[in-house]
């Protein structure tokens, strides 16, 4: 069975850090690209970085330069780092696993595609 379970979040002043991680279970996970996503009130849930299994990266524009994606292989834990935290960035996180067939593949989860960690809450105040 698979298992992605997630931890950290929490609230945060603007300017602040955080981290969040996520290990997932069940699976093989070298074979999987991985990926943060989040979701505001009112809002369609929006990708805020991913990395493939070579250790590739993307991030949202609105996240360049202030959070950092990275993966232990060993431990089967994904991580995001964040720094200067804005209040725009208050949202539920959810991490997300996407088997792919290849290294360099982003991780493109959708419906019925992939595993979803429970979702954890950043929230950052002004």
């Amino acid at each position: 069975q698979v298992k992605v379970v997630q931890s950290g979040g929490g609230q945060v002043q603007a300017g602040g850090s955080l981290k969040l991680s996520c290990t997932t279970f069940g699976v093989t996970y070298v074979d999987y690209a991985m990926g943060w996503f989040r979701q505001a009130p009112g809002k369609e849930r929006e990708e805020v970085a991913t990395i493939a299994i070579d250790g590739s990266t993307t991030y949202a524009d609105s996240v360049k330069g202030r959070v950092t994606i990275s993966r232990d292989n060993a431990a089967s834990t994904l991580y995001l780092q964040m720094n200067n935290l804005k209040p725009e960035d208050t949202a539920m996180y959810y991490c997300a696993a996407d088997r792919r067939r290849y290294r360099t593949d982003t991780c493109a989860v959708g419906p019925g595609r992939g595993y979803w960690g429970q979702g954890t809450q950043v929230t950052v105040s002004s």
